[in-house]
């Protein structure tokens, strides 16, 4: 006779027999197709550190001694005219209360115990009295020792007695994406005001502008123009410069100067007012991937060189139209935006190696820096503002949009109503292939040609218009 406990053991025994089998159709029926592990790649288990949120409160009070409000008095002329304002396409600088107020306000900081304080060059614009305010409610007149449009960097100085807070410059090479960083200015006049975020990317270029900008998401707003980016260990990596916004305030892009290329600036702008930067006499555009398929490059990089300039370092140097910049003095050149910088770090006078593709070759060429032509193109452009004149460098882009057969000469880009030269009878679209019986290949030759007129008052331009060519005369005010 057997016990029941025995039946049962037989009974699950068949039943366990069951369950494996079933597992064992299941485990064919619903086991995962062989070729979706080619699709993606199943994430492995990171080991992080465990990290909290940065503790701001002894940065904040170490810094924003150094930190200081900045006020300006403009011009009547200089507040009311519209132009003169420093509003960008993509970036909107801080610190202006727009034209009908001729009072601004911005940020800077102390950089030195005598006084030195750096903010944007825009700030301080125009301005003939600029007033400093400490975060201890003392104020002192301050005098501008020298200003960088380019960059939108400024120096100005306070006489203070006293011990002075500074805040200290660190390595903004050393900058990584993804790192804590705080704000600290002056946004809408509530004055130090800290704002915390991250670097959310380097390198960022912005059309029309010279520098190669830090970009975060720290809230930055109109008046903190001018005032610093702080890193963690206390040290300003920026000097917070400009937002991409649609409102006018912020959207959480946020612009900074590298505070690397400020230190490059300081002793010139200390000692002579302003920065002398090099020059090669080229004009430049990135290259697009059609270019970099025809030269046979892996991905567009470099320089695409548009136009040398007359007896300027390039032309000496054997550069010519059509040429790729791949690398500057040893440096490869990623974007074409890098190279006006790269040049900018070259002493005047020193010879540097240039490489380039030109037809498939690779080619080493030494070029001398000289001293920048933008002053005299600069004198020019005001003369051409005071005729009512506004013209272009003829790219390829343009001549090929416009039909343009030839190679050189500037484009009238828009002519001002009742102005000299619309009394000259100029048209938009004309082509300036002469000025005062000299060739012009761009605005450098035509700045130079400009200043050779004979009688100081006329101008004998040639135009190309449609197919035909003229010559015109056109006065200069008096």
């Amino acid at each position: 006779m057997r016990w029941a406990p025995h039946r049962r053991d037989a009974m699950s025994a068949r039943l366990a027999g069951g369950r494996l089998l079933w597992l064992l159709v299941a485990s064919v029926l619903f086991a995962p197709i062989a070729y979706g592990s080619t699709l993606w790649t199943d994430s492995t288990a990171v080991s992080l550190p465990v990290q909290t949120l940065p503790d701001f409160v002894a940065l904040a009070a170490k810094l924003s001694p150094a930190v200081v409000n900045i006020s300006t008095e403009q011009s009547a002329a200089e507040a009311d005219d519209p132009l003169a304002q420093p509003f960008g396409r993509f970036g909107q600088p801080f610190g202006d209360d727009g034209p009908t107020n001729p009072q601004s306000l911005g940020s800077g900081f102390i950089i030195n115990k005598s006084g030195y304080i750096v903010t944007n060059a825009h700030v301080v614009e125009g301005s003939h009295r600029i007033l400093v305010t400490l975060k201890d409610g003392r104020q002192f007149p301050a005098r501008l020792i020298g200003r960088d449009a380019k960059t939108d960097i400024a120096l100005i100085k306070i006489s203070a007695n006293d011990d002075l807070p500074i805040a200290p410059l660190g390595d903004s090479d050393q900058v990584q994406v993804g790192q804590w960083v705080i704000a600290i200015g002056n946004p809408f006049g509530f004055d130090h005001s800290v704002t915390a975020g991250i670097v959310s990317a380097k390198g960022r270029f912005i059309p029309g502008n010279y520098d190669a900008f830090i970009q975060t998401d720290a809230s930055i707003n109109p008046g903190n123009s001018g005032g610093p980016l702080i890193n963690l260990a206390g040290a300003v990596v920026g000097v917070n410069s400009a937002i991409y916004t649609r409102s006018g305030a912020n959207m959480g892009i946020g612009f900074a100067i590298p505070v690397n290329l400020v230190k490059e600036e300081l002793p010139q702008l200390s000692a002579n007012g302003k920065v002398v930067r090099g020059w090669l006499g080229i004009y430049i555009q990135q290259v697009s991937p059609e270019v970099a398929r025809r030269a046979r490059m892996a991905q567009p990089h470099g320089a695409l060189v548009t136009e040398v300039l007359a007896d300027s370092p390039a032309a000496g140097a054997g550069l010519r139209r059509g040429d790729i910049i791949v690398e500057f003095n040893h440096h490869p050149v990623g974007d074409s935006q890098e190279l006006p910088l790269l040049v900018g770090t070259v002493p005047i006078g020193r010879t540097v190696r240039i490489k380039i593709l030109r037809k498939g070759l690779t080619l080493d060429l030494p070029i001398t820096v000289v001293r920048s032509d933008e002053e005299r193109i600069a004198r020019a452009s005001l003369q051409e503002e005071a005729v009512g004149l506004e013209l272009e460098d003829l790219t390829p882009g343009l001549r090929q949009e416009l039909n343009l057969s030839d190679p050189q000469g500037v484009l009238v880009a828009a002519i001002r109503p009742g102005s000299a030269a619309e009394a000259a009878g100029l048209h938009v679209h004309d082509l300036i292939l002469e000025v005062n019986r000299r060739p012009v290949s761009g605005l450098a030759s035509y700045a130079r040609a400009l200043n050779s007129g004979a009688s100081g008052k006329i101008d004998l331009l040639l135009v190309r218009r449609g197919n035909g060519t003229l010559f015109i005369a056109l006065k200069r005010h008096e």
